[in-house]
């Protein structure tokens, strides 16, 4: 067994945050822990925007610098270099969301490809990633999802999204790194696993390219895996996959109960945590045909995935496994993997600022509904903040 202690190493943890970034870090997560705050917070602030307030400047010098690595690309690359100097990756995300006009759409395609290319020369970020819903309209893969006859019109639009996906998949190909598909709500999620089973079929022949992902909170997700893994095997490709809890659960079971129907959520959180490590064990035992990107920040899954490792003789830093954390929380597991040797990678948002907000709001109402993380967040930041005063 792993020792239960790695992650209790906060000098390793905050290396690189100053003393003034270390209280930012405390301040943000000491406000985030109190809900009623949260909610005013975020309503104020996306009122602010809305009617075009001042108040980018407080946001980017708050929030958005800690979460975000910055307004683009030349802005994260300080950020991107400190982190490979410490042994760890940068997945660059540029997290603009809700854009539907083809020009928006296009243009996100364009930016997805202009990272891509840029990868290829940056050692420190073997990835590219986009959400389905950059490149295509949220009701159109809603409508594919539940088959619903499309208007002609719709045909030729679906068949834009098809051609962006293919696009960005055959850039990672060239480029040589991977392409991770992130998930979004259980309603349009059908057509963009679809999407990503024929992108999976055309380009991982040799490796895994594209990475479908797998929101673990859903109870229909072992089952999707093992029918994946069957197809593939039959079609001779490789499987890739980002494993996660999931982001929506709120939004999914509220609508459930609004339209009567069963919810896709598993019904407790223990549930979804030994649907998240039956998937793990899964694909660690079938590591030959399924690629696996871990990303998660809970401490019990990654010494489980360590242990399993092991167990199953699979080297630390095998190029087919790596984790993941999102920037700006969890420091102690991911500075603390790297100094090890495992494949470990940061997901850096990167946007303008009202642009980058919906994803900064979910992150503040996600910390605030996971109580142990915040407050695990939080006794890790004071730990560090004493043993500098010594």
């Amino acid at each position: 067994m792993v020792t239960n202690s790695i992650f209790d190493n906060t000098e390793t943890a905050f290396r690189l945050k100053s003393d003034s970034e270390l209280e930012r870090a405390y301040f943000l997560f000491k406000m985030i822990s109190i809900e009623p705050l949260v909610k005013i917070g975020t309503a104020a602030t996306k009122f602010a925007l809305n009617m075009r307030l001042p108040v980018e400047g407080l946001i980017r010098s708050t929030v958005f610098d800690h979460f975000c690595g910055g307004v683009n690309e030349s802005d994260c690359m300080p950020v991107v270099d400190n982190l490979y100097d410490v042994g760890v990756f940068s997945v660059l995300d540029y997290s603009v969301e809700g854009k539907e006009g083809n020009d928006q759409l296009d243009s996100t395609l364009n930016k997805i490809l202009e990272l891509t290319d840029f990868s290829e020369t940056k050692k420190a970020m073997p990835f590219s990633v986009f959400k389905p819903t950059g490149l295509g309209r949220f009701e159109l893969y809603q409508k594919k999802s539940e088959n619903i006859e499309l208007s002609e019109e719709e045909v030729n639009e679906w068949e834009r999204v098809v051609n962006r996906f293919d696009k960005a998949c055959k850039a990672a190909l060239n480029a040589n790194i991977t392409l991770l598909i992130d998930a979004e709500e259980s309603w349009m999620q059908n057509a963009a696993d679809q999407l990503c089973e024929k992108m999976m079929l055309a380009y991982n022949k040799e490796r895994a390219v594209v990475f479908n992902t797998l929101q673990c909170y859903r109870w229909d997700r072992f089952n999707y895996l093992k029918e994946a893994h069957r197809k593939a095997k039959e079609g001779g490709y490789k499987l890739g996959y980002k494993i996660v809890r999931g982001a929506y659960l709120e939004k999914e079971n509220d609508r459930a109960e609004e339209k009567g129907y069963t919810s896709p959520m598993h019904k407790s959180k223990q549930a979804t945590d030994d649907c998240f490590n039956k998937i793990l064990n899964y694909i660690l035992s079938n590591i030959g045909d399924i690629e696996l990107f871990i990303g998660t920040h809970n401490e019990e899954s990654v010494y489980l995935a360590m242990d399993l490792m092991k167990e199953k003789n699979i080297a630390i830093n095998d190029s087919r496994i790596w984790f993941g954390q999102l920037y700006g929380m969890s420091d102690h597991i991911s500075f603390n993997l790297g100094v090890l040797g495992y494949n470990i990678a940061k997901y850096i948002p990167f946007g303008p600022v009202k642009d980058v907000m919906p994803y900064l709001i979910r992150r503040a109402e996600e910390n605030t509904s996971v109580a142990g993380q915040t407050s695990r967040e939080l006794s890790l930041l004071k730990k560090e903040k004493e043993r500098r005063k010594v």
